[in-house]
């Protein structure tokens, strides 16, 4: 039977570990006429297969060999990281109805949830009503798609007020896209008006979300907590509780969090990443070396993987002396790189391994020479908070051994004078430099010193010279690179700007100041990639459009 008339031109795919289970799915589906029929029975080829192409329908099965909840974990990363639009029909098919498993589909944004046995009919049913709620909706679907954002919210707001069909979905995507705009305190009011319709726990996430984007994050957390004592395995809510955590330099309180998030989706790439990517800075080796491991093994191809993971599983492996680990890491980075040559983070990364590959091999002259080649680079426009702390764990390593570098503490305060701009930033940078405690040091006396500039500069505007407070705090700034103390002149440049000599000229050189150098993401490195943030909608045209970028391309490496 024909479900519709365009149903011909749909391209679905099944994915069930079970092959008389998937062959009769995919006959059903046939029947149904569909003109392309997609298989597989593993997550991992799913993955590839969605990552590669785009399908109209999808049906994955839940439960896989070892893991009752693969389908659902795959779900999960595929609408983080923007690999299942909108118009895609996803529906879960599974043996159990429990109300965990159905909380669990509603949260993700799930087209349907079947339970098994199911008949063709029912089969039939789920897809045309999901696909009747892709139709309905589609006028706001188009203007995402064409980037017409206002109208898209118009449009979401007026089926919400009017209890038009699907008005909690379209309640939903407008409080995305007033997020994914900055329009927070307008997105935390209509989560809120969800919320007196129906209490649901993804409006609630959505009400923390909203705080944090405003700027409360211990209102986010407090919100945060009461809904996962309700709600104990809502996963995305751990997600945002330990990014509010990571942003305030809280990194154990953020462990624990990650910790209990990847427990529960124990094939998320991007929690196992997060995972070991904070255990490595914690110094637990145990766990840094499962979470890292784990990753490369069932992510490496995978657009969801970060290739620092590669960089911190050697440092693991060369504190363990295993030098063929270290080695398969350097191939690894190698082959990705080899994939995109121009690529100057994947160059600093296979340096940073190479270095380590040396050192194993105790050829000390090398190695020296190397790390100096690395810190040439301090102040490149993109050496980040990522490549800084990776430089960082590699002086601490070398001085740890015995190691003699004799610019080393002059890399270590440029380190430090450059990206002590906040207390997460330098906790993550006396993290990385823990091996060697007299870096630590350094790193913490370079905090206090843009501290005492910064308050040394605001002392002469709050003495009613502004000009010298920007001067102050933009000299200090263009020696160090701090993004802090040319941001804290702007500041007060744009609020004084008339009672400022020069301040034309003052402005000139902080925007070419802050166009060379900070156009680098401001949030600590832990595993995290573009894409759909926790708890929120996968709006392709969206968030690239508030990105200012397309999704990454997929890249492969050798295993």
């Amino acid at each position: 039977m024909r479900l519709d008339r365009d149903i011909h031109l749909s391209k679905a795919l099944v994915i069930d570990p079970n092959p008389t289970s998937r062959s009769i799915l995919v006959a059903q589906l046939r029947d149904f006429g569909i003109g392309t029929v997609v298989q597989c029975g593993r997550v991992a080829d799913a993955r590839n297969q969605l990552e590669a192409r785009g399908f109209d329908i999808v049906l994955c099965e839940n439960n896989f060999a070892g893991n009752d909840a693969a389908g659902q974990q795959l779900l999960d990363d595929l609408r983080r990281h923007q690999l299942l639009p909108l118009s895609t029909v996803f529906i879960m098919i599974s043996s159990e109805a429990t109300y965990n498993k159905v909380a669990e589909a509603a949260e993700s944004a799930l087209d349907s949830f079947l339970i098994k046995p199911h008949t063709a009919a029912g089969l039939g049913d789920r897809i045309l009503h999901a696909r009747r709620r892709k139709k309905v909706l589609r006028d706001i679907f188009e203007a995402v798609d064409e980037s017409r954002f206002d109208d898209a919210i118009r449009l979401c707001l007026k089926r919400f007020e009017e209890r038009g069909e699907f008005w909690l979905f379209a309640a939903r995507v407008g409080a995305e896209l007033l997020l994914t705009h900055d329009r927070h305190r307008e997105a935390w009011g209509l989560y809120e008006a969800v919320l007196k319709a129906q209490t649901l726990p993804w409006a609630r996430l959505g009400v923390a979300r909203a705080q944090v984007e405003a700027n409360e994050p211990g209102k986010a957390l407090s919100t945060l907590e009461s809904l996962t004592a309700d709600q104990p395995n809502f996963v995305d809510a751990y997600d945002v509780m330990g990014r509010i955590h990571v942003d305030q330099g809280n990194l154990d309180e953020a462990a624990a969090v990650f910790m209990r998030a990847a427990s529960l989706t124990p094939d998320s790439v991007t929690r196992l990443q997060k995972v070991g990517m904070l255990s490595f800075y914690l110094e637990r080796h145990d766990d840094a070396l499962k979470a890292l491991e784990r990753s490369v093994g069932i992510g490496i191809s995978s657009k969801m993987f970060d290739p620092q993971t590669l960089v911190l599983l050697a440092f693991v492996r060369w504190r363990q002396s295993d030098s063929k680990g270290v080695q398969r890491c350097n191939e690894n980075l190698e082959h990705l790189l080899s994939r995109s040559p121009d690529s100057p983070r994947l160059r600093r990364f296979a340096a940073v391994v190479r270095v380590l590959e040396l050192m194993l091999r105790l050829q000390h002259a090398d190695v020296q020479q190397a790390v100096a080649d690395l810190a040439l680079e301090v102040r490149e426009a993109s050496f980040d908070i990522e490549a800084a702390c990776n430089l960082l764990s590699l002086l601490a390593r070398l001085a740890d051994v015995g190691y003699t570098l004799e610019q080393a503490d002059e890399w270590v305060d440029a380190i430090g004078l450059r990206h002590c701009t906040a207390k997460s930033m330098t906790e993550l940078l006396a993290r990385a430099a823990h091996p060697h405690a007299p870096f630590v040091e350094r790193i913490r006396a370079c905090q206090h010193r843009v501290l005492e500039v910064s308050e040394a500069a605001m002392a002469f505007s709050l003495a009613g010279d502004p000009g010298s407070s920007v001067r102050t705090l933009l000299d200090n700034g263009r020696a160090s690179l701090n993004g802090k103390l040319i941001d804290t002149a702007r500041l007060v440049l744009q609020r004084h700007h008339g009672r400022i000599e020069g301040a034309a000229e003052l402005q000139a050189t902080i925007d070419d100041l802050r166009q060379r150098y900070f156009t680098l993401p401001t949030r600590l490195p832990i595993g995290d990639s573009p894409g759909r943030k926790a708890g929120g909608l996968a709006l392709r045209g969206a968030v690239a459009s508030a990105l200012g970028a397309e999704p990454a391309p997929p890249v492969a490496a050798a295993t």
